[in-house]
């Protein structure tokens, strides 16, 4: 059973965690024609846009309520109202996602309160759906940020299956996908395209791959998200033959969707390694009622043989790893796969996944307690977002960058890890740097016992041969 060490220290010295308000945003993001909005200064928005435009490369649409010093005493309600009713008329977009902020929090802001406040002054905007989200950035991370977001989606907007006449499988094609924070814009579209070749249509709840991929498109500016999942959509959830739930956070989120709707659903920790990629395949195949196609299983034997190739690299290798829980869990299963030791692995928030995560030790802290620990016990790679660049840099260890941001790293946000395929290329991508950053060389031994022309060669052991030669001619 792993070990939670929790966090001891009142500060982050070096923080890993991104805040829940980004998570919350990040999510939101995913819907098409979105305006999210951060209740609280304009410093707590200024920060998340920076590390959204850094990763994805790309505008991203972001206001705030402006939260000042006199509103966060006297109340920020009117900010909230006149922050709304600008949106709605200028930017027209469908779906407003209000996030509060640790300001906002701490002020005591009743956000649902504000918006039905809203809703009565303002009667002429009842088709813009707005999204309230409770995600106050003292406690947890992007990831719970994330999955508080897409739990609100399913609250607000999935109706009842009695009140709403919806039936299961109804729409036997039809697959629910809920998608956790792990997963980046390529892991979704690869995702999309593996269901896709069972005949079946996935509905992806949210969709950062439609949105966030990096697409040029004919307007020259767009005040809301272009592509993502429509607001629309929710109600035909209930129809589906089956929900995928992807990522262990979302486990909430999957519960009341179940709850509202009576849809089937399979719940995979990751997509990751050869184990939790053949579960997929095989429920896929039942859903479906269809044989697993040629091409996933070359893939399948292609990664195989990857793993062939790799494992004398990856055996007994001392990883360190720091990411969120989920993504954490998953290098932690693939890891195990090929044998690797992960000898550091730190997470910003507790997680009940880490219970059953194949890693001996998880530390609830920052980048600093992951340093420290590598210094104790020795690595040789290290597994983290930008974040972890100058900790690597200052333990003289590689570093495979993974997560969020990737802000020194051209493309990132479009890798794919998930799949037969993506597992295939995240092995070699370890296997390599190891090859390249070999840390455990063996040093050439020179007897002392060989001929005098070789005793003056360099070596571990060159002095004391040299005076081991002088005394025998000297005899």
């Amino acid at each position: 059973m792993t070990k939670i060490v929790r966090r001891s220290k009142p500060l982050s010295v070096n923080p890993l965690k991104s805040s829940q308000p980004l998570g919350a945003t990040l999510a939101m993001l995913g819907l098409n024609r979105t305006m999210p909005i951060l209740h609280g200064s304009q410093g707590c928005s200024a920060f998340a846009k920076v590390f959204l435009v850094r990763h994805f490369r790309e505008p991203i649409p972001l206001q705030t309520t402006a939260m000042d010093s006199v509103s966060s005493i006297m109340g920020a309600d009117d900010n909230l109202l006149e922050g709304l009713q600008t949106l709605c008329e200028k930017a027209k977009p469908a779906v407003i996602g209000v996030l509060t902020t640790g300001l906002s929090e701490t002020q005591g802001a009743d956000i649902v309160r504000v918006l039905k406040e809203f809703r009565d002054r303002h009667p002429e905007y009842q088709a813009v759906r707005i999204l309230p989200v409770n995600t106050p950035d003292f406690s947890g991370c992007l990831e719970t940020g994330f999955a508080a977001a897409v739990q609100a989606m399913i609250d607000n907007w999935v109706p009842n299956a009695e009140s709403a006449g919806t039936r299961p499988g109804r729409r036997p094609r039809q697959v629910n996908v809920l998608c956790g924070a792990l997963l980046t814009p390529g892991d979704l579209e690869t995702l999309k395209d593996l269901i896709g070749r069972f005949g079946l249509h996935p509905v992806m709840i949210p969709d950062i791959s439609d949105s966030l991929d990096g697409h040029l498109t004919e307007i020259d500016f767009s005040p809301v998200t272009q592509g993502g999942t429509p607001a629309s959509a929710f109600a035909t959830l209930g129809d589906a033959a089956a929900t995928l739930v992807v990522g262990a956070s979302l486990e909430a989120a999957a519960d009341l969707l179940q709850q509202r709707t009576g849809v089937p659903d399979h719940r995979f920790d990751h997509l990751v390694g050869l184990e939790a990629v053949d579960r997929l395949v095989m429920t896929l195949a039942g859903i479906s009622g269809q044989a697993v196609p040629a091409l996933l299983e070359r893939q399948r034997a292609q990664l195989q043989d990857a793993m062939l190739d790799t494992h004398f690299m990856l055996t007994q290798a001392r990883i360190a790893v720091a990411a969120d829980a989920d993504l954490l869990h998953a290098f932690g299963s693939l890891l195990a796969e090929m044998g690797a030791d992960v000898v550091a692995a730190v997470t910003p928030d507790k997680a009940p996944v880490l219970e059953r995560t194949p890693i001996a030790e998880v530390k609830i802290g920052d980048l600093e307690d992951l340093e420290m620990a590598v210094r104790e016990r020795g690595a040789e790679l290290v597994i983290g977002s930008s974040h972890a660049a100058d900790t690597a840099q200052r333990l003289g260890l590689p570093l495979l960058r993974a997560g969020f941001p990737l802000y020194d790293l051209i493309g990132g946000y479009q890798r794919t890890w998930i799949g037969y395929a993506g597992t295939r290329q995240t092995l070699f991508d370890l296997a390599n740097i190891l090859l390249n950053h070999n840390q455990h060389e063996i040093e050439p031994y020179h007897s002392l016992y060989s001929p005098k022309s070789d005793y003056r060669q360099e070596g571990p052991h060159h002095e004391l041969a040299e005076a081991s030669a002088d005394s025998s001619w000297r005899s």
